[in-house]
């Protein structure tokens, strides 16, 4: 392979290599050109046929290892469609021979610059609907259960880290499921932005060299082959010179990672302890690795910080794309393999984390009910209740009596309140839902 062998020379050499998802589109857009252009007539049947029965190799992983051009390449990504395209020539020329060439038959009516945009949309679209929508699905779900199984595990809420009103552990995790479900609208809606591809604007996004019924041949070929509803640009200059929406879908999946990373810190500062730090929670999955190398019997939140180490890297992957999508000047993108290499990174970070988090975590978290209530109870906040009646200064001064030790009770007593009424005013069923429980008493 000619090109691929000059690529060494010119190319960085980092080891870093197109994943599965990215080869799996580039196999299916040589197959679906070249069925497009067999039905055009403008190719031989019979070099067609070898085409695409080796771009279906391709798609299925048969040649993953001689997809070998590095992700830091020439930024259109003319070096991974070469790649391709000497790879495809050299197995159709074995199985039929006679010569298949690379450019003159498997890149006809094509041009590294839309094939390469093309390659990271279909990729990008194909991991998110494979992967990642059902993995924020599968979250939700656990987090509903949990928020479920936890409606009725009364705490202390928490602002500044300082003690506050008291709030259901359900509720907390029901905001989280309420978020996931933003998140997954947030990325189910962008991720149709990239449907639009700009394959059959061949070189400059003019179509010159294509057919012009080209372009809608291959994306409903792609479509076929997906299960995703692809189409031809309209404008085919656009998705040819800006990844723009590429970046809006990272910057989607972000939003998705920091909304996981908040879970995250929540739930390891709830598992913090067991006797000198919050202590609310249990995992008894965690226990399965040994949480320290010289400390016997530690149990760590080691699935939770392994998230949290996917998300951080998600959010610098985001970081690069929003970089990449600027190069480039005129009629083309000059961050194309790399935000085609980084967006399914993203994807799939993302994915196993929130499968292996809802598995191995969220569906097996424990309630410590009363130390749980406990906290509820001796909360200074508590005050908060009956301020309506006296006022936030006097409120404000009880406030720092509770903080120095004195229970509620007592405080309240002070006040003149019956113990009839005070159980009433600190029945926490009613602290957890809006109303004004003081005006009750």
């Amino acid at each position: 392979m000619k090109y691929v062998e000059g690529s060494k020379k010119v190319f960085l050499s980092t080891g870093t290599r197109f994943q599965r998802e990215v080869i799996w589109a580039l196999g299916a857009i040589k197959y679906s050109a070249a069925r497009s252009n067999v039905k055009l007539g403008l190719l031989d049947s019979e070099v067609g046929g070898a085409i695409q029965s080796k771009a279906k190799e391709l798609m299925k992983g048969a040649h993953d290892s001689a997809i070998v051009v590095d992700v830091f390449q020439t930024g259109s990504g003319t070096g991974l469609n070469m790649n391709a395209n000497e790879l495809l020539a050299e197995l159709a020329s074995a199985a039929l021979g006679k010569a298949v060439h690379p450019n003159d038959h498997v890149n006809m009516s094509q041009s590294s610059n839309d094939v390469g945009p093309t390659a990271v949309r279909v990729a990008a679209s194909y991991a998110t609907a494979r992967d990642l929508l059902p993995a924020i699905e599968t979250l939700i779900r656990s987090l509903d259960a949990l928020a479920r199984r936890t409606s009725k595990v009364y705490k202390s809420g928490r602002t500044h880290l300082r003690d506050a009103l008291p709030v259901t552990m359900g509720q907390e995790f029901g905001a989280f499921s309420d978020a996931f479900r933003r998140d997954q609208d947030l990325v189910g809606s962008t991720v149709g932005l990239l449907h639009e591809l700009p394959i059959g604007g061949t070189a400059v996004g003019t179509g010159l060299n294509a057919d012009p019924r080209f372009g809608a041949l291959v994306a409903s070929e792609l479509s076929k082959l997906s299960g995703i509803e692809f189409t031809s640009a309209r404008n085919k200059f656009r998705p040819t010179r800006l990844l723009t929406d590429v970046s809006s879908l990272s910057g989607a999946i972000r939003t998705l990672s920091l909304d996981l990373y908040r879970l995250c810190q929540d739930i390891r500062l709830m598992f913090s302890g067991p006797l000198t730090g919050l202590g609310e929670i249990d995992i008894p999955t965690q226990e399965e690795v040994a949480g320290s190398s010289i400390m016997p019997g530690k149990t760590n939140p080691v699935t939770v910080e392994s998230t949290l180490l996917a998300c951080a890297e998600v959010l610098g992957l985001d970081a690069a794309n929003a970089s990449a999508a600027t190069l480039g000047e005129f009629e083309l993108s000059m961050g194309v393999p790399l935000m085609g290499y980084n967006i399914v990174l993203q994807v799939k970070l993302l994915s196993e984390a929130m499968r292996r988090l809802s598995t191995m975590v969220i569906d097996h978290v424990s309630p410590r009910k009363e130390r749980a209530l406990a906290y509820a109870e001796s909360s200074p906040a508590l005050i908060t209740v009956v301020s309506p009646k006296i006022g936030y200064d006097k409120a404000s001064l009880l406030g720092k009596k509770l903080a120095k030790g004195e229970s509620i009770r007592t405080a309240l007593k002070g006040l003149g309140y019956s113990p009839k009424e005070i159980d009433s005013m600190l029945d926490l069923r009613e602290l957890v839902k809006p109303g004004i429980p003081s005006r009750k008493v």
